[in-house]
C-alpha cells in the first residue's frame, strides 16, 4: 500500500509546501505517489515527477478540479482513498478547505498539522496554539494528515516517476467558481520568504504600514506580514496574517515591528531561525521568545533602520 500527497498547485506550478509534505510522506511507509488535480496541469505534473523519492504521479486534469473547489476535490480523494493507507496534504488552504471534507466522507479521524513523524501510525502535533505538542495514535485504515510545512524540510529535485491519468470525480454541483481577487506584488510570497518584515497593532494605521513596514521590507527583499490585531483594525489585507488563524512562517529572519506577542501571533511565527522584536513596551511578550529586541519608538526606529541598510541593486 501507498502513501498518496495531495499536491498543491496554481495549475502552472507546483507551490512549494508540496514538497515538504513529501518529506513528511516519506517517513510514513509505503512508496509515495502524487496526486495532481486541476485543468490543463501538465506542466504541475511534470514539475512534480521530478521530486525526489517520488514513485508514481497521479493525474486528475478536468475542468470541474481547475479551481481547487474542495466538494470536489474531497469527492475525488474519496474515490481514491481505498488503494492508500495515508493521504497526505500541506497544512495550505487547499489542503484545510479539501482534507475535513475527505475525512468526513470517508468516517476517518483527520489529524491536522503535525510537526513530526514518529511511526506511520503516531505523529506529533502543536497543540493550545502551540504551547504544547500532543502525541497521536490513529488506527483508522487510511489516515488523513495534514502536515505543517515549516516543519519538515523540503524534497528535492531529481526523481523521475511515472505519470498516470485517473478519472476525475464527477462535479459535486455543491459549489461553483465565481471570481477570484489576487493580489500582485513583487516581494516573495509569504509563507516561502527567507525574510519577514510584520507589523502588529503598534503601526497605528494602515498609511504607516505603507510608509514604514514596506520600505524596510523593500530594503531586505523580505515579504510582508501582519499580526490578526492589525488584520482586524485594516492596517493590513489578510493575506498579510501571521498566526494560528493566518499563515504559519519559519524564517530565516524575522522582524516584528510594533507587535505585542499575542499566543495566536506566536503560534505562527516563534519557528523563525532569528527574530527580532521592535516595541515600545519592555514587558511585551514577544521579547521572550526574541533573539533582539529593540525597547524605542517604532516611529523613530524603523525608518533609522531603513536608512541605513543599502538599497537592493
Amino acid at each position: 500500500m501507498s502513501v498518496l500527497v495531495l499536491a498543491d498547485h496554481d495549475n502552472a506550478a507546483l507551490k512549494p509546501a508540496t514538497r515538504n509534505a513529501v518529506t513528511a510522506a516519506l517517513k510514513m511507509g509505503g512508496p509515495v505517489e502524487i496526486l495532481v488535480a486541476g485543468a490543463g496541469i501538465a506542466a504541475v505534473a511534470a514539475e512534480a515527477a521530478a521530486v525526489a523519492g517520488v514513485a508514481k504521479v497521479r493525474t486528475a486534469d478536468d475542468a470541474s478540479l481547475g479551481h481547487a473547489l474542495p466538494e470536489n476535490l474531497a469527492a475525488l480523494i474519496v474515490k481514491l482513498a481505498p488503494g492508500y493507507t495515508h493521504i497526505v496534504a500541506a497544512a495550505t488552504a487547499t489542503g484545510k478547505n479539501a482534507m475535513p471534507r475527505a475525512a468526513a466522507l470517508l468516517d476517518t479521524m483527520q489529524i491536522s498539522e503535525i510537526v513530526e513523524v514518529v511511526s506511520p501510525d503516531t505523529f506529533v502535533r502543536p497543540i493550545y496554539a502551540g504551547n504544547a505538542l500532543a502525541t497521536v495514535q490513529s488506527k483508522d485504515a487510511t489516515k488523513l494528515v495534514t502536515v505543517r510545512a515549516t516543519a519538515f524540510a523540503a524534497a528535492g529535485s531529481g526523481g523521475s516517476a511515472a505519470i498516470e491519468a485517473v478519472a476525475g470525480a464527477a462535479d459535486s454541483g455543491l459549489a461553483r467558481f465565481v471570481k477570484q481577487e489576487l493580489s500582485k506584488s513583487e516581494r516573495p510570497e509569504l509563507t516561502a520568504a527567507k525574510i519577514v518584515v510584520s507589523g502588529g497593532r503598534g503601526m497605528a494605521s494602515g498609511e504607516n504600514f505603507k510608509t514604514l513596514i514596506e520600505p524596510l521590507a523593500d530594503r531586505l527583499g523580505a515579504a510582508v506580514g501582519a499580526s490578526r490585531a492589525a488584520v482586524d483594525a485594516g492596517f493590513a489585507p489578510n493575506d498579510y496574517q501571521v498566526g494560528q488563524t493566518g499563515k504559519v512562517v519559519a524564517p530565516d529572519l524575522y522582524v516584528a515591528v510594533g507587535i505585542s506577542g499575542a499566543i495566536q501571533h506566536l503560534a505562527g511565527m516563534s519557528a523563525s531561525k532569528t527574530i527580532v522584536a521592535i516595541n515600545k513596551d519592555e514587558e511585551a511578550p514577544i521579547f521572550q521568545i526574541a533573539d533582539y529586541g529593540v525597547v524605542g519608538d517604532l516611529f523613530k526606529l524603523v525608518p533609522e533602520l531603513t536608512a541605513a541598510l543599502p538599497p537592493r541593486k
